[in-house]
Order: C-alpha cells, then sequence, then structure tokens
C-alpha cells in the first residue's frame, strides 16, 4: 500500500511539472503543444469557406461528447 501512495505522488509531481513548463497551451478548440493556434482558412473556386487547423492533443468537443456519453449511461442506469 506504501509503494501505491509513493508512485501516486510522484505522478502527481511530474503531473504539475509538466504543465508548468511552458509546453501545454489552452486556445480555444482545445489543449495544445503550440503557442498559437494554426488554422488556415481558404476560399476554394466555387466560393465555399473552408478552414483547417492542426489537431490539438485535447479537442473540447471530444471532451464534451465523452461527458454526455457518460452521463446519459449514468442515467438511463439510474432509471433501470
Amino acid at each position: 500500500m506504501k509503494c501505491y501512495h509513493n508512485r501516486m505522488k510522484i505522478l502527481l509531481i511530474l503531473m504539475i511539472s509538466i504543465l508548468f513548463t511552458g509546453c501545454i497551451y489552452f486556445n480555444d478548440r482545445g489543449v495544445s503543444n503550440e503557442y498559437y493556434n494554426e488554422c488556415h482558412e481558404y476560399y476554394d473556386s466555387m466560393g465555399i469557406y473552408h478552414k483547417k487547423c492542426d489537431p490539438n492533443l485535447i479537442e473540447y468537443k471530444s471532451v464534451e461528447n465523452g461527458v454526455k456519453k457518460v452521463y446519459n449511461e449514468a442515467k438511463e442506469a439510474i432509471s433501470h
């Protein structure tokens, strides 16, 4: 049991140190390892607008969808 607590402390210290190293940034789409949110916006020859963005480490949309899924599953389990 003592070994488990030591590992958890080490993991917590490592996670905190990674967050404060300046390698992780929060932007309007999620969490990224780049300071600026790189999106390329353009219109094609038909006049249709396109926006292509570099992927983030964590996308807020995927987190939101996951939370909704877990919420709905928990709600179903409680109602049965």
